[in-house]
Order: structure tokens, then C-alpha cells, then sequence
């Protein structure tokens, strides 16, 4: 007699489906095992657990022993209306099958609150708690809509070199790529490690950002963006950091600063409408846990606003655009600067913006989303526009409640004289850059982008309190361990 083989079916699917005594197969790991009776199974498609039932007396005790919380199983049963509370339906079990056993005395994730520091030690494992289950597949839905805006907005995907010989941002802060011989490096004559005679035979970095060779691309194709990793080797531990990161990076041929401003905010707006539409269930845990979050927190440091709030609050407030030079005397005129709250104090024009400035500004003063604009060029990269004051350039932020920036970007500068004079004024070496010189000798045009580092915006949108809990494998100072 033939076998029948029944196709497992998605819990997600399944919950939605209703219960009528059918016979199906479902998949996945035991979050908890109550009563010898009680299996509550989650494949990772949905935040909810299906409730299956098992009657002791129809199966081998030696086999039940071994279902415990993380063991892997295939059960096959009939889906029923639920008898007890907690679930509308579950599953009777006729079959059961242990795909991979996890020993109760050393499997870490138990069911029981684990701090998020303990969890970042285990990296490879997190993903089955219910926060992080929530948290990555909130990332994954950010990301498709993503690039689902940027396809119907007639962009095309392009990918940006990992491996570069230039720095975009003037920082500094990059990590090096080299297959030389670390202990026996060949040197030239001056005793210099000899980069000639490295992989590329020229000193490389890991990139800091795709833009420079996303500009090449959309002075011929029009309008393209690049999403990848980007890295910085800056020493710092705190919770807006990290060393390994992924950049949202679009760049426009023919848009100036106000096209480029317009498109940032529709492009916001719809990523987090398509993640409110599309991770109801597991934003309204997060909105639940964020809730709980603020509550131990000191009154004066709460959020005025739930996660689910901050969010519809970007996505149905018109941004507010405000120049630079306006937004410093609002802060400097402010209570907290005059009664030296802040903790960097603001004197006078030209001073770079923090985050509790940026906050001020969106929290208490506008009451809604900011975008600043025309910032000092010495405070900017080298490659924004110059205005005709000679003193700011077309640079543009967008700010958030709870966050600060969210997005930079400018309108890029298309004169060669004017990009020449500032990349030796900022000491960049013009023969690093001869190929980004030379789209403002053939064919320049004005052109526009913007940056969003993609975690930040997974921050915000989760509620989590550290940027290292919303990427599956954090990169920092002293950690890449997995």
C-alpha cells in the first residue's frame, strides 16, 4: 500500500484557515511542550504558535521525551476547533516525527525572558524568541518595499563595488582590504609597505558607500539606487552603531535639491506603509513591547508616542523643510540651550547638529517630521553643490521623533572647477577621483541622492532600543564572532 504524502502547510496559513476536521502536515519548532500533552509549534511564518494536542497513550514514551523546546518536528494530525482557551483551533496529532532533538539542560533559548545581551551571544539562535522572529520579518517586509517603491518609480537596481580605492566621505574611518603577507610584507624603498605589489596592486578599503559609482550610473541611465553593505571602521560602542551596515543609496540625474527632498519623503512614507499593511501582527507586538519598554523608564525620558503612532505620525504628516540657518536660531533661542539642557551647547552658525538638537526640533518645537537644508559646506562632504553664498551647500536631513537623522543627502556638484577647488581644499587626492571628474567633463548635468542606513530605519520602525538587535549578525568593536 502507497504512502500518502500530505504537504506541510504554513502556520501562518493555517491560522487563518477554518477548522474543519481536515487532515494536514505542518513543520516547525516547539516553543514549549506542557503536560506531555500540550506542543505549541512556530515555523517562523507567523508570531503565533499552533497549539497541537498529543494523547499520550498513542505514543512511545521514549519518543515523547525527546520533544522539548527547540526540537524540530513534523506532525501530521486533524485541524480541530480548540476545546481549551488561548486558540480558536488546533491540531490533533496522529503522527509525529522529530526531525532534531535539543537537550533541555544546554539549548539556550528557554521559555522565559532572556536579556538582549545575553541573546546577541547567541546570535545564531535569537531568531526563534517571538521579538526577534517579529523584528526580522518586519526587515525583510522594509526591505521588499523598498525595492518595490523604487521599481515602480522606474529606477533601476544597480550594485555598487564592496571593494573600492576611494573613501566618499573624506572620514577616514575605512577598513583595508589586502592579500599581502601580514607578517612579511615586501617593502619599497623608503621601508613602506609596497601596496604595488598587493591583490590590486593599489591600496583598497572596504566601501563606506555605494554613491560615487551610483552617480556614474545615473548619468546614463537616469535614475538608479544601490542597496548593500557599507562599513566603517569607527571605534565606538554605542547603540547607533555598527561596523558592518546597509545602505539605501538612489541617485537622480536632472533632480535638484527640491526633487531630491520630494522623493525622499514619498519613498519614506511608502516603506512604512507597506510594513504597517503588511506586519500588522507582529508591529502590534512590538507596539506592546515598546509600550512596556517606556513604562520602566523614567517619566521625563518617555516617548510621547507609541511605536505605532511614530509611525503613522511619518506617514501622514507633510515633512517640514527648514534651512539650516533658521533651525540654529530656533535652537539657540531655545529653553534647553539657554538653560544649558543640551548637553552641546549652540553659540553660533556653523555648529554640526546633534542628535538632541535634531530631536527638539521634530519633538517640541514642529511637532512633525524635519528636513534642514543648505547646511555649511564645512561641516558637509565634498562632493554637495555650492551655493551662491559661498558659505552652505545643497545638502538636506531628514529628521525623526525618538531617532534624529534619518536620511542625508544633497544636490551633488556638477561644475568641475567649483568640485575641484573643494576636493583640494578638503585634501582628497584629485588623481583618486580622475573617473568621478570625469562625468563633469562629458555630458555634466544637475544631479541628486540621498542615503538611509537601513538599520536605523529597522530601529524605528521595531522599537528597539539597539541597532545591534535588528541585524541578524551585528559587527562591532571586538565582535564578529558568528
Amino acid at each position: 500500500m502507497h504512502q500518502i504524502f500530505i504537504m506541510s502547510v504554513k502556520i501562518k496559513a493555517l491560522l487563518k484557515t477554518a477548522p474543519e476536521g481536515q487532515q494536514l502536515t505542518v513543520q516547525g519548532w516547539v516553543r514549549t511542550f506542557r503536560a506531555n500533552r500540550f506542543i505549541a509549534l512556530n515555523d517562523g511564518s507567523t508570531l503565533g504558535n499552533l497549539q497541537c494536542v498529543v494523547e499520550f497513550e498513542d505514543f512511545d514514551e521514549a519518543l515523547l521525551k525527546d520533544v522539548s523546546t527547540g526540537a524540530a518536528l513534523k506532525i501530521t494530525g486533524r485541524y480541530v476547533k480548540s476545546q481549551g482557551k488561548g486558540q480558536a483551533a488546533e491540531i490533533q496529532v496522529e503522527d509525529l516525527l522529530i526531525h532534531g532533538t535539543a537537550d533541555p539542560e544546554s539549548y539556550p533559548i528557554q521559555p522565559k525572558k532572556h536579556s538582549f545581551e545575553f541573546l546577541r551571544e547567541k546570535a545564531h539562535l535569537r531568531v526563534r524568541t517571538a521579538t526577534f522572529s517579529a523584528v526580522m520579518r518586519v526587515r525583510a517586509a522594509l526591505s521588499f518595499g523598498v525595492h518595490k517603491f523604487f521599481r515602480e518609480e522606474g529606477f533601476h537596481y544597480v550594485n555598487t563595488p564592496i571593494i573600492t580605492g576611494s573613501d566618499a566621505e573624506g572620514a577616514g574611518e575605512m577598513f583595508r582590504v589586502s592579500a599581502l603577507d601580514a607578517k612579511n610584507p615586501p617593502l619599497d624603498e623608503n621601508g613602506n609597505v609596497d601596496v604595488t605589489q598587493d591583490f590590486f596592486g593599489k591600496e583598497t578599503h572596504l566601501t563606506v558607500s555605494g554613491q560615487l559609482e551610483a552617480e556614474t550610473y545615473a548619468m546614463g541611465l537616469g535614475e538608479v539606487y544601490t542597496f548593500g553593505p557599507t562599513f566603517r571602521a569607527e571605534n565606538s560602542n554605542t547603540t547607533r552603531h555598527l561596523a558592518e551596515f546597509w545602505m539605501i543609496e538612489p541617485e537622480m540625474a536632472f533632480f535638484d535639491l527640491n526633487d531630491n527632498m520630494d522623493l525622499a519623503e514619498k519613498f519614506i512614507k511608502s516603506v512604512l506603509s507597506y510594513a504597517l499593511d503588511n506586519c500588522q501582527e507582529d508591529l502590534a507586538f512590538l507596539d506592546e513591547r515598546y509600550a512596556q519598554e517606556e513604562n520602566s523608564k523614567p517619566k521625563l525620558e518617555r516617548s510621547e508616542m507609541g511605536l505605532l503612532e511614530k509611525i503613522q505620525f511619518i506617514v501622514d504628516n507633510d515633512f517640514k523643510r527648514v534651512n539650516y540657518t533658521e533651525a540654529i536660531d530656533i535652537l539657540r533661542n531655545s529653553k534647553p540651550n539657554k538653560k544649558k539642557k543640551f548637553k552641546y551647547i549652540i553659540e553660533e552658525w556653523g555648529a554640526d547638529l546633534q542628535s538632541e538638537h535634531e530631536r527638539y526640533l521634530v519633538e517640541k518645537h514642529f511637532k512633525t517630521p524635519v528636513i534642514l537644508f543648505d547646511y555649511p559646506a564645512k561641516i558637509k562632504a565634498f562632493y554637495m553643490r555650492m551655493n551662491d553664498d559661498g558659505k552652505t551647500v545643497r545638502a538636506m536631513d531628514i529628521l525623526f521623533p525618538g531617532i534624529g537623522e534619518m536620511v542625508g543627502g544633497s544636490q551633488r556638484e556638477e561644475r568641475l572647477d567649483v568640485l575641484q577647488e573643494r576636493i583640494k581644499a578638503m585634501g582628497i587626492e584629485e588623481e583618486e577621483l580622475w573617473w568621478y571628474l570625469d562625468l563633469r567633463k562629458f555630458g555634466s548635468a544637475p544631479h541628486s541622492g540621498f542615503g538611509l542606513g537601513f538599520e536605523r530605519l529597522v530601529l524605528f520602525a521595531t522599537g528597539m532600543g539597539n541597532i545591534r538587535d535588528v541585524i541578524p549578525f551585528p559587527r562591532t568593536p571586538q565582535n564578529a564572532s558568528f
